[in-house]
Formats: structure tokens, sequence, C-alpha cells
């Protein structure tokens, strides 16, 4: 049983036309992830297996439909027992714990607003968040560090009424994530746990430059990611999809939860705390993975290995969005598996906006073609639409009516939603373009496009262009001052352990280099070794603090 089927206009497509003339998802008039999809698979198909968790020290579980729904009615009731009801704001640091999806989908139940967050949040952090968000409660992992930045948080957080950890540690003053389940009487279901336009997840966008912004999306906001799992992830009935993410981001809600469970998938967390490609290629051939999600940096370290020690028969597609696909990863994976890696865009603030779809030849570094659920345009600056070849602004149109998965809003932030959100449009602050067979091509955020005498160059190119070099282990590439070109490329490149310290006839090597993978104007005129590049608690590089470490200078040759 699909789930999802029962939401679609049409249940099945032909082809991508027919995908995207056709694909219309029906809202329900009271949409509840928790009781519309969860327990009904829960009712009809119990020994359905819905989750199958593991971790790096060879623990497992797996929960079938009626165990997890046995268990999210537990917590809900624990949850009630502790004054958590509808609109109440949940922070959930929970690494990959199961208890992430016990919350998350309890949440749903009582109408509460769920709130992922990182482990790796400071106090202030924490304190800005339960300050900007009136946060109720945290559901917390029992790691002493975390633990110990929430304590430290909790004096300038006023609305913070209640801590709960999941273990190992429950200091004085918290409850039992485990004992509170246990303890919990017989759930009731509230008489309205919530309405379509109820917000249901908080996320906190750790932006390049400013304090994060609380991105809302409603109760319909499983259903945009229909076509995350079945028409980008391609996962099957009764397969097993394993997406790379901690349940801090919204990429675990992408590929870890919705659309897997709609299309009646297992879902497969493998909990972890450091990445060893290795490990996690045992991890594939093990679990007989049948459909895996991964950033390209995964897919990079992980063709270093040998295959032949893997069995990896099971797998049968793989997807990665998140930053440049070098052609030559691409071409070794496929080397090596015989499975094409298909690409996809999309924020936080959206689901899927482009993709390679099911039906699609994957073009290495593209972001495929616009989703049916988005009617997609690129914009110059002065409004008009872009030609093939031409870069502007990826905008939706939401004139006639909203898209499903797209955002409520800046939470709190009238001025910035309106600034993204307005003549029925939403401006990404994407930069792209067009090729002549449709597919888009990322060029990168519009405050990063750096002009050089007349040239528009996007630091997404340049930056693909020079990860293909042995010696570039990671790079962020910025427009400098120049006094001739307006502005000139810089890349500040962290270096493979071979190549360093780098020298000057490195970084001639990797001009050249660049000249010959790309266009010979966008190569970079300055390069900068370091040890690290500055970053936001998300992994998002810190543009902003390269430039404003740059002054005016000479070009350099």
């Amino acid at each position: 049983m699909q789930l999802y089927k029962k939401f679609l206009a049409q249940p099945e497509f032909n082809s991508l036309s027919d995908f995207q003339q056709n694909f219309k998802i029906n809202v329900p008039a009271n949409f509840n992830f928790s009781y519309d999809i969860l327990d009904v698979y829960a009712h009809q198909e119990p020994a359905k297996t819905a989750l199958i968790w593991t971790n790096d020290i060879n623990e497992k579980r797996t929960f079938t439909f009626a165990e997890l729904k046995a268990a999210t009615d537990r917590t809900a009731s624990f949850f009630q027992q502790m004054g958590i009801g509808r609109g109440d704001k949940v922070m959930l640091i929970l690494k990959r714990r199961y208890e992430f999806w016990f919350a998350c989908l309890a949440l749903h139940k009582l109408g509460a607003v769920a709130i992922p967050a990182t482990h790796l949040l400071t106090d202030k952090d924490i304190t800005y968040r339960c300050q900007a968000a009136d946060i109720k409660a945290i559901v917390s992992v029992g790691d002493a560090g975390v633990i110990e930045h929430i304590e430290k948080s909790k004096p300038s957080c006023p609305t913070l009424t209640t801590l709960i950890s999941v273990g190992p540690l429950v200091p004085d003053g918290w409850h039992s994530f485990e004992a509170g389940m246990a303890a919990a009487p017989p759930f009731v279901k509230p008489e309205l746990p919530s309405v379509n336009s109820d917000i249901m997840f908080l996320y906190f966008t750790s932006g390049t430059t400013g304090n994060p912004k609380m991105v809302a999306h409603d109760f319909t906001y499983p259903l945009g990611h229909i076509i995350t799992a079945v028409f980008w992830h391609n996962v099957q009935e009764n397969g097993c999809h394993l997406t790379v993410a901690d349940t801090g981001w919204a990429k675990a809600v992408w590929g870890k939860m919705y659309g897997q469970m709609m299309a009646g998938c297992s879902i497969f967390v493998y909990d972890h705390d450091k990445f060893d490609p290795a490990d996690m290629l045992q991890v594939l051939s093990d679990n007989r993975v049948t459909s895996f999600c991964a950033p390209p940096t995964v897919f990079r370290f992980m063709i270093r290995e040998d295959f032949s020690k893997y069995d990896l028969s099971a797998l049968q597609y793989c997807t990665t969005a998140g930053e440049a696909l070098s052609p030559s990863v691409f071409q070794t994976f496929y080397d090596r598996t015989g499975i094409k890696l298909m690409e996809a865009f999309g924020q936080t603030e959206t689901t899927v906006q482009l993709g390679t779809f099911v039906w699609m030849d994957s073009k290495p570094g593209s972001m495929g073609v616009p989703s049916p659920a988005y009617r997609i345009e690129l914009h110059k600056p002065d409004g008009s639409l872009c030609e093939d070849g031409e870069q502007g602004q990826i905008v939706i149109r939401v004139d006639n009516e909203r898209p499903v998965g797209l955002f409520m809003g800046y939470h709190r932030d009238a001025q910035r939603t309106n600034e993204v959100l307005c003549d029925g449009l939403y401006y990404t602050g994407d930069i792209a373009w067009r090729d002549e067979e449709g597919y888009y091509w990322f060029v990168g955020r519009a405050d990063d496009v750096i002009k050089s005498s007349g040239y528009r160059i996007g630091p997404f190119e340049v930056e693909s262009a020079l990860m293909t070099h042995p010696a570039v282990v990671e790079c962020a590439v910025t427009g400098v001052p120049d006094d001739v070109r307006g502005q000139i490329v810089k890349a500040t490149i962290v270096l493979a352990p071979a190549y360093k310290p780098g020298n000057a006839a490195l970084m001639e090597e990797i001009q050249n280099h660049v000249k010959q993978v790309t266009a010979p104007y966008k190569y970079p005129r300055i390069i900068d070794f370091v040890e690290v590049l500055p970053k936001t608690i998300s992994g998002k590089i810190r543009r902003v603090e390269l430039r404003d470490a740059d002054t005016p200078s000479q070009s350099k040759k």
C-alpha cells in the first residue's frame, strides 16, 4: 500500500511530460501526517516495517508501523502530562536517536510545534532560539556537552519550563523520556489536534549573515515531500531508504520521514557521530539499502574505497544535493555501481524546487528541471524573464495559489517575509541559468555573484571547477574589490595533506586547471591557502566573513 496515491489527482505517470502536466496534490480539509499516514498504516498494515535504526556500536532496533504508532501515542500522552499541547513550541536536539521520530510524530498528534535543532548549538544559540520562539520545552540527548549548554541557557529563557532527556544522563530537574513514556496513561486524542494553517515546524536557518531566521511550515508540508521521495529519491514500496542527515536539519524530514512513509518504504537510520566512508559502505551492504541520498562530499570520499569489499547488489538508486557534483565523481560511482547520481535543489523554505526526476537523464552538476509543484521562472534584476543561457534569480509564482510545501513565512518577521514573498512571487535569492534542454544550473546566492569586467561569475561554478583538482579538499570563491575590473575572483582553499602547505607553483597549476575546466575568464586571480574555512553552525561557508577580510587590491596574474 502506498498512501501517497490517494492524495494525488492522478496517482501514476508514464513520462516526464505527463508528470509535469498532470501532477496535482489534493489537500484534505484537515491533514495531520501522524493520524492520516502513520496511524492508517498501523491499522491497515500493522506488520509493515516503518523504521530501521542502527548505530556505530552495532545496536539495532526495528519498528513496524503498529509499534511506531504505539510509541508515538505513549510519547504524546507523556507530553500531555508535561502540559504540552496545540501551538506549544518544543525544541528537539536528538541527533539521530530513534526517539526523534517518537517525539516529532507525537508533537504532530498534539498540534504542537516541532523545532529540530543540532547538538552543536552553544548556550548562546539556545538562548537566542528560546527567546525568539518562546520555546516551552526541550527534548534532548543526554550528552554531557549538550546538557551543559542547555543548563547555561536556562536563566535567560523564561518560557522554558520543561526539560526532557532521552539519556544516558538525566540531571536533576529533568524528566526521563523513557520513564515518562512508561508511566504515561493511555493516549486520548485531542478534540481538534490541528488545522492545516497551524504551524507544524519551525526551522532556524543558519544564514550566512545576521541571526537565523525562523522558517515556518504548516501541517500540509509533508504532502509536498511526495515528490521528494517518490519522483526524486525513487523509493520503492517495502524498500529500504537511507538519507545521510542529522535530525537537526530540514534534510532529515526530506529523506527520513514524510515522503518515504507515504510511499510505504522503510526508513533506515544510521546513528553515528563521525562519517567514515568505509563504514557507510558497510552499512549499505549489511542492511540491503535499496535507495541512498547523500551530499556529493560523501560520494567523493566513498569512491576512494575498494568497492569490491562490499555487496551493493541491493542498491538500486542514488540521489545527491547540496553542493557541486563533480563529473568525475559521477562517472567513477557509475562505473563501480552502474547507478547514475540524480541531483536536485531546494531550500529550507520549500521542498524540491528543481530535480532530476525518474524519467530523466542526469547531467552532472545540473539541478534538473522545475518540479510541477512550483511554477518557476528565472528573472533578471529588472524583473524580465531570462532566455536560455542567461543568468537570473530563481523565483516561484504564488499569485494563483500557494504551492504545497512552500513555507508560511518567517515567523515573527513580517519585514523579511515581505521582502521575499511579494507581488505574487517568492524570491529565492538563488541565481541560476537554464540550458537549451531546460536543465537548470546553479550559479550562487544573489549576494555572492561576482561582477568582473562586465562578466557575472557565480562562485558555485568556479568552486565546482576547483574541486576537480586533486589538491583541493574544500574551497570558497569570493569577489575582491579591484581598481581595474571592479572585482576579481579569489579562491580560499583547504589543501589535501599531500599538497600542504602550497606554493606559487601550485597556485599557478590550479589557475591553469580552472581555465581548462570552465571559461578562462572565471579563473581565480588570487588564491589563499588556509587550514579551515569559516562556517555557520549548519556547515555553510561564511563568504561574508571572507569578503570582510579582503581589501581593494591590484589584480594578480
